[in-house]
């Protein structure tokens, strides 16, 4: 019953993930830590967001940036095994306080941004993804953050997903790497998260006829909805802790 409910769960999460390019994760953690544990939890996830990243990269195969992507993930992925090796040394709860704000305050920023019409080159993507990659090394989910950057190197839709997803591909692989290396990463619990993964696999194509349908603008606002909850929530967890 439990991995009945999870998969359930990654049904829809992998459905609002394909459209919006996050909330995979943010979704899916509070089931993952009840049936697994918290420790558990997040190798389990890492192992499933490369599986939903690379379903969600197929969906798009063709629209995906791929200098864009190689230098987002040349800067990211030693970034990421860096923020995973001091994952069990940093207060997790400081910095999901931190992020929680954030996001929320990219709402508002993002857009201003946008209206300034600026545009990010690859290499200022890089240096972004250096500090993304570090991060998403040390919490569980930090697509949010991704989502301003790569719509200000001029992605939308399509392209925003698929290059986003691949960017994010290689950042959870360099994740699990060093959660393999650090033995958090046991075959059992790679056999859990491929069984999660694959539901979050499904909800990517089902989400391709959706964002197909729907203008950019309302894209946007789909994002920034999702924000604010992940925002929301990531405060809420941290002042519980």
């Amino acid at each position: 019953m439990d991995y009945a409910l999870v998969l359930i769960l990654g049904l829809v999460a992998g459905t609002v993930g394909g459209i919006v390019g996050f909330g995979t994760s943010i979704m899916l953690m509070p089931a993952l830590v009840l049936v697994f544990g918290p420790r558990q939890a997040v190798p389990i996830m890492a192992i499933a967001s490369i599986m939903a990243n690379a379903s969600r990269a197929a969906a798009w195969w063709r629209e995906v940036d791929w200098r864009a992507t190689a230098a987002y993930s040349a800067a990211a992925m030693p970034a990421a095994a860096l923020g995973a090796r001091t994952l069990l040394a940093l207060p997790t709860d400081i910095v999901e306080a931190l992020l929680g704000a954030f996001f929320i305050a990219m709402i508002p920023l993002r857009r201003w941004m946008l209206r300034q019409n600026w545009r990010l080159s690859r290499a200022q993507l890089a240096l972004v993804g250096a500090v993304i990659g570090f991060i998403t090394g040390i919490v569980v989910s930090t697509g949010p953050l991704n989502t301003p950057f790569f719509l200000m190197h001029g992605l939308v839709k399509g392209a925003y997903l698929a290059t986003e997803a691949m960017s994010s591909i290689a950042v959870y692989v360099a994740k699990a790497a060093a959660f393999r290396t650090l033995g958090a990463l046991p075959l059992e619990t790679i056999a859990e998260g491929l069984i999660v993964g694959s539901s979050l696999v499904a909800g990517a194509f089902i989400a391709k006829r959706f964002v197909l349908r729907i203008d950019a603008e309302r894209f946007r606002l789909l994002m920034d909805g999702l924000m604010l909850g992940a925002g929301l929530l990531m405060l809420g967890t941290a002042i519980a802790r």
